[in-house]
């Protein structure tokens, strides 16, 4: 027996340190094919369903390795988990001692410069200027300089922008803060750590800023884990691209109006200038339709009052560079807006420019806001090259990888075709704890689809009396359906939108007997374990819309290289996203309770086997009798 399966033994450590731990053959060959990936340096790709303990099965080996390990997750609160309980309990577990370090990105950091200065700033909002109070009281008592820590500050608190730095911003050394710098603390914290735990942005920010050969923001390591690893194509895209936001502009103009402000440049051309570059940014704006998600670039610009206005605006920000230009020895920040705003005039000619290969352009407008990017259509070639030059044992580890029992397409997307690959199945008896309901239905393109979900939706939510979620692929269907449920249920019913996602889910965990109607943010990284939700639906396979823009690019693309999208793309991202949703409902031993997909086309096509085959063992069940009783047994 290895060192690391005597760990996950009965008897062994684990079980003396973790009251009711239970050895777990899964548990037990993941972490031994992870301690075999660590010694070898080869990349390995392991899917650990629910219930396997994948969190211990590689904090085990990487811990007892005694190397410097990186650990990147999808998400803040899931970062916070591993930093404030799994990795310090595994830790003491083990007796291996080592200092542990959490790096957040630099917006999550108080940054003292830029809430002094906003104490100053007369434009502030009542509502802003509350809450950079607030930060100021904590301020003089954090140990961290971490946001999260402010109690009543919520996520999406105006103030933040106020006291907090972004790469774009901050003044780096030339700061007269510089000393005090909270996020420069946080980095030297990791840099003297055995186990730093990251998130997907900020390694992927790390790596795309050391393709530039210019700096670094994550120290190096000798095991790299990816967890939450499906999400990897996405975040790398984003990164490895490029972006210009109204926001980003809006903030360059108010940060230099108030630096020569306090220089006394506040009456020469710069500040006309920096008032007209913040018109051209609503002038654009308000020129750009507003159809809700991603737009194509020619559809955002067909009309010519868009093109003339995205001319105009670079128009306004070369102007605003001059005048910087002419001031910028006045002070520090000064300079720094100097070169804030070059390299916006730089993205700003690269993403409206002539197009280059293998990437798409395309635009974003919400309600007060505007993206415009340029995104590669493949990151494989890019990532594996940043890799190389990481000589780290590369960890991937997901739920959801896997589509019909294959790692083709996550390998292919990150350029890991050689990787070992692994597969690891619930220990959860599906057989016993759950069913899958799959309805007679109309087909989902039909005008009464909707309507005929929401029928069945009733039925089924009056048999479980609440304590469901309705998954959906679109916020048109979230409106639809929350409106119909909120009038024919009966029983509370929280909708996407009307609330922060969290205020959502801490109300549905406290009712008990709730109706949740959410769309993408909802189909994953939500843990609602126990009697609170035995009830998934699920409208539709979530199918990419065919009008996205990245989607009609990566089509086009893949069909130039002799693929065929719809098989080597569009249905395994659809399954793997299902798979996502479908993990929602099982999250412990002893959970119950029945999964719903209304999409005929799971059993009537041919692709639709693709999706089964990557579902866990479900019992099938087509008629609505037995899951009518099932659920009235769950309901008691």
């Amino acid at each position: 027996m290895t060192k690391v399966a005597r760990v996950f033994e009965a008897g062994g450590v684990l079980a003396q340190a973790f009251p009711g731990f239970q050895p777990r053959a899964q548990q037990t060959a993941m972490a031994e094919s992870v301690a075999r990936a660590i010694e070898t340096r080869e990349p390995l790709v392991v899917e650990a369903a629910t219930g396997t303990g994948k969190t211990l099965a590689y904090l085990v080996p990487a811990l007892l390795s005694g190397q410097r390990s990186l650990i990147s997750t999808g998400t803040k609160a899931l970062q916070d988990q591993l930093y404030e309980r799994d990795l310090p309990a595994a830790r003491d577990a083990l007796a291996v001692g080592g200092r542990i370090a959490r790096l957040k990105g630099r917006s999550n950091y108080l940054c003292l410069y830029r809430m002094e200065q906003s104490l100053d700033d007369g434009s502030l909002s009542p509502l802003a200027r509350r809450d950079v109070q607030r930060v100021r009281r904590w301020a003089g008592r954090t140990l961290d300089g971490d946001l999260a820590g402010v109690e009543g500050l919520s996520e999406d608190s105006p103030a933040r922008v106020y006291v907090s730095s972004t790469a774009d911003n901050c003044l780096g050394q030339r700061c007269p803060r510089f000393e005090d710098c909270w996020v420069m603390d946080a980095r030297r914290k990791a840099q003297a750590a055995d186990v730093v735990v990251v998130n997907h942005h900020l390694l992927f920010a790390d790596l795309a800023l050391k393709d530039t050969g210019f700096a670094e923001l994550l120290p190096g390591a000798d095991i790299v884990i990816v967890d939450e690893a499906h999400q990897i194509p996405d975040v790398a895209g984003q990164f490895f691209g490029y972006a210009l936001s109204a926001r980003q502009l809006r903030e360059l103009a108010g940060d230099a109006q108030r630096e020569a402000e306090q220089v006394g440049a506040g009456g020469t051309p710069l500040v006309d200038c920096l008032h007209a570059l913040s018109d051209q940014v609503d002038a654009l704006y308000r020129s750009l339709p507003r159809v809700g998600g991603r737009q194509a670039w020619d559809s955002a610009f067909a009309d010519v009052t868009a093109q003339e206005a995205l001319l105009a605006l670079g128009g306004e920000l070369l102007r605003v560079q001059e005048q910087l230009q002419e001031v910028e020895q006045a002070s520090e920040g000064l300079a720094t807006c100097v070169q804030r705003c070059e390299v916006l005039c730089a993205r700003l000619q690269a993403i409206s420019g002539e197009q280059e290969a293998d990437h798409v352009r395309w635009a974003e407008v919400s309600r007060s806001n505007f993206a415009l990017r340029c995104t590669p259509l493949v990151i494989a070639d890019r990532f594996q090259a940043s890799r190389d030059r990481e000589p780290a044992a590369w960890i991937f580890s997901s739920a959801t990888l896997a589509v019909d029992g294959r790692f083709d397409h996550f390998k292919r997307e990150i350029g890991a075709e050689q990787a070992e690959e692994v597969a690891f199945d619930s220990p959860f008896d599906f057989q016993r704890q759950a069913r899958l309901y799959l309805p007679a239905m109309p087909d989902p393109r039909a005008p009464e689809y909707r309507a005929a979900v929401a029928d069945a939706a009733v039925e089924l939510i009056d048999a479980s009396a609440g304590g469901a979620f309705l998954l959906c692929t679109s916020h048109a269907a979230v409106r639809d359906y929350g409106q119909w449920l909120s009038e024919r249920s009966g029983l509370r019913v929280l909708q996407q939108g009307l609330a922060p996602k969290n205020h959502l889910l801490d109300a549905f965990r406290e009712d008990g007997n709730a109706v949740l109607v959410g769309t993408q943010s909802f189909w994953e990284g939500v843990d609602v374990p126990g009697r609170a939700l035995r009830l998934v639906m699920i409208d539709r396979l979530p199918f990419m819309s065919p009008s996205d823009p990245l989607l009609r690019a990566r089509v086009d693309w893949l069909k130039e290289q002799g693929l065929e999208p719809f098989r080597d793309y569009q249905i395994p991202h659809a399954a793997m996203t299902l798979k996502q949703g479908a993990g929602r409902l099982i999250r412990g031993a002893e959970d119950r309770g029945v999964l719903v997909i209304f999409d005929a086309r799971i059993h009537r096509t041919g692709y639709g086997r693709a999706f089964l085959n990557s579902l866990p063992p479900f019992p099938i069940v087509r008629e609505p009798a037995p899951i009518l009783d099932f659920l009235r047994e769950l309901s008691v």
